[in-house]
């Protein structure tokens, strides 16, 4: 079996797959770390949940608690059941372009990468370290966000700073949610009946994160998330695009500290910030209720996407497919709908029909005379993951264990 981990600040995400075929067995989440109210969800696809509300002081309770619950569901009695497991990892910065087989030598290094995206590597290398710690003798792989966007052109992921600010401090586009723009490209490919290597795809990733990024012939040629997640579109806590004057304003003039600033702007900021509150569920609500706050923050959400998207119409010079995923990209028809509007000069049309019936679920929403598909393909970030890992690592004819 393959264990992906996915280690946050305060959460643990991990999802388990047979090794044979990539079959899921079962997903979890265990939240609220640290606190005395944590919450453990596990279920099985065969149908079993299991639920938990106690404290956990830190991450070493929260694998000792999933390693518990997987015991109890039957499906793995602990590390000798694995064949390896995959972790994802946020930053791979300019070394890490592919997926690598972690040793202390690579743990090193993806330390030294901590202050690239302080907001995020920390914890994914926390669940590394005790991974490797609780089951050393599993091959563990450590599987980048950023990778995907290798391909980027100079043109593409250079800033226009002074060069040497490049070669020195590596500052640059990197990108990100590359695990999931590189799973629905593919689904995209496999769902028109095309090769991959033929297509031009603009994949919006929207969520309480979001990107979107330009796909030609398979490879990502240009995305909206920069040096950090926080480029780009308007997200659920972050504000996307702004002008970097605004930041030496608010320093100079009215006395806020650069520490301050970046928790405004990644965790206060977006839809949060707009209209308090990240959930687009609950500002779709609010909206159809009159409130003029929520109707803002979900135009000004859309039309932040939109923008994008004729932008990288014209990197592509067209589209064959215009691909929504993630938690609103999945569900949200209003924000599909409005983020279309008003394309029909580029061939986007969207069906309304449509669109309201393939909510949650794989589908075409284009109108029957839409030049471009639009297409809603639900994201698997940890069957990206799996693959990559069963990809690095020997077969395990030799491993005991149940084959599965």
């Amino acid at each position: 079996m393959i264990l992906v981990l996915n280690s946050g600040s305060s959460s643990l995400k991990f999802k388990l797959f047979a090794w044979k075929d990539l079959s899921p067995l079962a997903r979890g989440l265990i939240e609220r770390i640290g606190k005395p109210q944590a919450k453990a969800h596990l279920q099985t696809f065969r149908g079993e949940k299991l639920e938990r509300t106690l404290p956990l002081r830190d991450h070493r309770e929260a694998l000792e608690l999933m390693e518990a619950l997987l015991k109890e569901s039957g499906l793995a009695q602990g590390a000798r059941d694995l064949q390896a497991i995959g972790h994802r990892v946020v930053h791979g910065g300019e070394h890490f372009r592919e997926p690598i087989l972690l040793n202390a030598h690579v743990l090193q290094e993806l330390k030294d990468l901590i202050p690239l995206a302080p907001l995020h590597n920390p914890a994914n290398l926390l669940g590394i370290e005790l991974a490797l710690e609780h089951a050393p003798n599993v091959p563990q792989i450590a599987v980048f966000d950023t990778a995907f966007h290798r391909t980027l052109p100079p043109r593409a992921y250079l800033y226009a700073l002074p060069y040497q600010i490049y070669e020195r401090y590596q500052v640059r586009r990197y990108g990100f949610h590359g695990l999931s723009h590189a799973y629905v490209a593919r689904e995209a490919a496999r769902f028109l009946g095309r090769p991959l290597s033929e297509l031009k795809l603009i994949t919006l990733h929207l969520g309480n994160g979001a990107s979107a990024t330009a796909i030609l012939h398979g490879q990502s040629v240009d995305t909206s998330m920069g040096f950090t997640p926080l480029e780009g579109l308007i997200m659920g806590t972050r504000c996307g695009d702004l002008d970097p004057a605004v930041i030496f304003y608010l320093a100079r003039e009215h006395g806020y500290s650069y520490s301050r600033l970046e928790e405004m702007l990644n965790r206060e900021s977006g839809l949060r910030g707009l209209a308090g509150d990240n959930d687009m569920r609950l500002l779709t609500q609010r909206a159809t209720q009159g409130d003029a706050r929520a109707r803002l923050a979900i135009e000004m959400f859309c039309y932040r996407i939109k923008k994008y998207i004729g932008a990288y119409w014209a990197v592509l010079n067209g589209a064959d497919a215009l691909v929504f995923t993630g938690g609103i990209g999945e569900n949200s028809s209003l924000v599909r709908a409005k983020a279309c509007e008003g394309l029909t000069a580029l061939g986007i049309q969207l069906d309304p029909e449509k669109n309201q019936r393939f909510s949650g679920q794989k589908g075409d929403v284009s109108a029957s005379h839409s030049q471009v598909k639009i297409l809603v393909i639900p994201t698997n970030e940890e069957l990206e993951i799996a693959r990559k890992t069963k990809a690095l690592v020997p077969l395990p004819s030799a491993k005991p264990g149940p084959e599965t």
